[in-house]
């Protein structure tokens, strides 16, 4: 596909890097020079030194031509226009992120004036994932399927556990009784989808996929199902915080932020009422104790140094909060703060990429099954994704013990009306179902990328 980007920042480059590697064919667009050499540096793409806005540079990226066009800068007014514009030009389809809470009540009205298909919110995407990780603090990372009917967490096995040093096939009868399936593992940063003969270790993050209540059922099993949370802290008055506070309002929780700039402290007053905000730094102990961290639930770093967001979240765990949740915008703090102890780590850019780039597969698709969610999982070393099954899908009603399926790919759930299925041998796909799929290392754009071809017939019969 051709697909053109509108600015080279943290959205957009990371949009790129990802759009690369899936073989599209990218133009980037951006005034600063800089953002502009690093890309062409790093990636096969064409760059254009230019404003986003002006029709010429549009036309020189191809946009009137494009399949794609995303308008990711830090103007919502620029990617607004930049989307009118090229559409008007005949770009297919247009993506705008829009930031701003003010055209959150008028959004649908915007799309259809400025002929903008998509919007994506980076920060309000981002403080939706973190209410999940409040709702269920026992999980590392969380994510749903089927409107609620599937999850998938991921959690760090801990010396004492009843997993550790015991092969998944010899686990109790009363955890094979529970509807969930082991679907990855992540152990010293190699990824690999379990078998019944893995022998689960200390420090391995383990992902599961299943019924909440069976997911709820197994941390309460481990010993790990913490309280329900009612106190939140959170550390920066940012776009996500604000969006965040009101996300935890309506779900009945306690909220304190906590922001160093005056003036964002009055805004987030106004707009935060039931919310308890406190002007002071955030990297001050002693504020931090008088503010009675401790006795928080959970804690949330938010502020726009992701080494503040680090050292703070490493306080609140000293102190005990049960609950820590870290944003970190650069991948490889990311890892130094799970090897840490930090397991709930948030990088918005990627968020953003995913949700962009499950838009993009759906319209590569060519063979009519319809991706309805795309996450990845493992720090990206593997995705899980959800299909509809349609009347185009092959091996329909075959076994899955006869099924043909590519290395690293797992049929981890099947939907099916009001059924949950964790797949066995006997279980099939019919048209109408809901399927979730593991993959790492394969690339699946169709339902049907699954199977094996007669080309890739030796290649093997995946991981089970």
């Amino acid at each position: 596909m051709r697909i053109v980007i509108v600015g080279g920042g943290k959205v957009g480059f990371t949009l790129a890097e990802q759009l690369v590697k899936e073989k599209h064919d990218i133009t980037i667009i951006d005034q600063h020079e800089g953002a502009l050499r690093r890309a062409a540096d790093t990636m096969d793409v064409m760059v254009i030194r230019a404003n986003g806005v002006s029709a010429a540079a549009l036309r020189e990226a191809g946009a009137d031509s494009a399949d794609l066009l995303v308008a990711a800068t830090g103007s919502d007014e620029v990617n607004m226009v930049c989307c009118l514009t090229a559409k008007n030009m005949g770009a297919k389809y247009t993506i705008a992120r829009i930031r701003n809470p003010e055209y959150t009540s008028g959004l649908e009205d915007l799309k259809r004036d400025m002929a903008i298909d998509m919007t994506i919110n980076p920060e309000y995407a981002t403080a939706v994932e973190i209410s999940r990780l409040l709702r269920f603090p026992s999980a590392a990372n969380i994510e749903t399927f089927c409107r609620g009917r599937v999850e998938l967490m991921g959690f760090r096995l801990q010396g004492g556990d009843f997993l550790v040093d015991k092969p998944l096939y010899a686990q109790s009868i009363q955890l094979k009784k529970l509807s969930l399936l082991f679907c990855a593992v992540d152990r010293d940063g190699e990824v690999t989808i379990p078998n019944g003969s893995f022998v689960p270790k200390v420090g391995d993050k383990l992902y599961m996929i299943g019924q909440p209540a069976s997911l709820n059922q197994f941390f309460v099993m481990l010993g790990r199902f913490a309280p329900k949370i009612k106190h939140v802290f959170i550390i920066g008055g940012g776009k996500i915080s604000l969006y965040l506070a009101e996300v935890l309002d309506r779900m009945k929780f306690s909220v304190k932020v906590l922001e160093r700039d005056e003036d964002r402290c009055r805004f987030l007053s106004e707009h935060l009422p039931r919310a308890m905000v406190i002007c002071g730094d955030g990297t001050d102990q002693e504020l931090l104790d008088s503010e009675r961290l401790a006795a928080s639930d959970a804690f949330v770093a938010l502020t726009d140094r992701d080494e503040e967001n680090l050292i703070t979240s490493l306080y609140a765990l000293q102190q005990g909060v049960s609950k820590v949740v870290v944003k970190s915008n650069r991948q490889n703090y990311a890892g130094i703060a799970r090897a840490v102890g930090l397991d709930s780590v948030i990088t918005p850019k990627l968020i953003t990429a995913a949700h962009i780039l499950q838009v993009v597969r759906g319209m590569n698709n060519s063979q009519g099954s319809v991706m309805n969610a795309l996450y990845r999982i493992a720090d990206g070393s593997a995705e899980a994704m959800e299909f509809t099954v349609s009347p185009a899908t092959r091996n329909l009603k075959v076994p899955l013990r006869e099924m043909k399926l590519k290395k690293g790919i797992l049929l981890a759930v099947i939907v099916r009306g009001a059924e949950t299925i964790i797949p066995e041998g006997s279980s099939y796909l019919q048209a109408g179902d809901s399927v979730i799929i593991i993959s790492r290392g394969s690339e699946v754009m169709d339902l049907n990328d699954i199977f094996l071809t007669e080309e890739t017939g030796a290649a093997g019969t995946g991981e089970r």
